[in-house]
C-alpha cells in the first residue's frame, strides 16, 4: 500500500530565505527532538547542516555544539 504526501516525512533543500520541496510530504522531523514539524510550521533550519529544528532553542543550541 502506497502511502500519500499528507502520510509521509518531506525532504527539503534548505535555503536562506526558505526551502525547496525535494520529495512532497506533510512534514520534516526535528534534528534535536525528533518531533515532526509540520511544513507550515517551519520556522528555523541550518542551511550550513540541512536541518530543520522545532523551536528556536533547539536550533541555538544545535549551532553551539557544532561550532
Amino acid at each position: 500500500m502506497l502511502m500519500s504526501p499528507a502520510d509521509r516525512a518531506a525532504t527539503l533543500f534548505y535555503q536562506p530565505n526558505g526551502f525547496r520541496v525535494l520529495t512532497p510530504g506533510k512534514f520534516v522531523t526535528c534534528a534535536m527532538s525528533g518531533q515532526p514539524i509540520l511544513l507550515e510550521a517551519l520556522r528555523y533550519w541550518s542551511v550550513d547542516y540541512q536541518e530543520a529544528y522545532a523551536t528556536p532553542d533547539l536550533a541555538t543550541k544545535r549551532l553551539l555544539d557544532k561550532a
